[in-house]
């Protein structure tokens, strides 16, 4: 199981990014400061590094460079509110793997997360997933019914990554738009039900099921 280290200062978007990980398979760790997140580095915990730049004791920049400077070569993600091109270019060329701004996507920061890590963990433990005839493979973001190959958008993947990690589960609206859409969601919303439309209109009408007043249901 992939160790993951999320250093983050802001509660919220540190539990939101906690709990995505755990659904996709992975172990995080958060801690709010440079200090806490060099140590756990050093004691050989961490495969992978998601790191803020505002931290309360120090630049995320000092901690890339204190990592850099030791050897470790752990790859290292920086998901930052700021998005300048010198603040960019700052985080890679000082030895970060990725430089992700806020507001961010939940997908794509497991997507390049899974980018960076080796190996089958780097999957969450697993390159495909399969439920009845529907399957995903991870690594080429490709879908299948049976033997036939379905186009699905980054979005539509996501949803359905979302539902065969919980097989049978049922998933309410707001669960689906947190995994999904990222912390900022609006609970309100009703995007949750057009992707499922769009779903059961490539996979197939009986695959997710309305469970009436809670949410959906990956049935296949």
């Amino acid at each position: 199981m992939s160790r993951i280290l999320v250093v983050e200062d802001e509660e919220r978007i540190a539990a939101f990014v906690a709990k995505g990980l755990r659904a996709a398979g992975m172990q995080p760790t958060t801690v709010r400061t440079g200090r806490d997140a060099l140590a756990h580095v050093a004691a050989g915990e961490v495969d992978l590094v998601v790191l803020d730049l505002g931290l309360p004791d120090q630049d995320g920049f000092s901690v890339l460079q204190r990592l850099r400077e030791t050897g470790s070569s752990i790859p290292v993600i920086i998901l930052t509110a700021r998005t300048s091109v010198a603040d960019t270019v700052a985080g890679l060329e000082g030895g970060a793997d990725d430089y992700m701004p806020k507001p961010f996507r939940f997908e794509e920061l497991l997507a390049r997360i899974r980018r960076r890590l080796s190996g089958p963990a780097g999957a969450g433990g697993a390159t495909t997933l399969t439920h009845g005839s529907v399957s995903l493979d991870l690594r080429t973001r490709r879908a299948s019914v049976g033997s036939t190959e379905v186009e699905l958008s980054a979005r539509e993947f996501a949803l359905a990554e979302a539902f065969l990690r919980s097989p049978g589960q049922v998933l309410s609206r707001e669960q689906l738009l947190s995994r999904v859409w990222g912390y900022d969601f609006d609970p309100g919303s009703n995007v949750v039900d057009v992707y499922v439309r769009y779903l059961r209109n490539k996979l197939g009408p009986q695959v997710v099921a309305t469970v009436r007043g809670m949410g959906y249901r990956l049935d296949g």
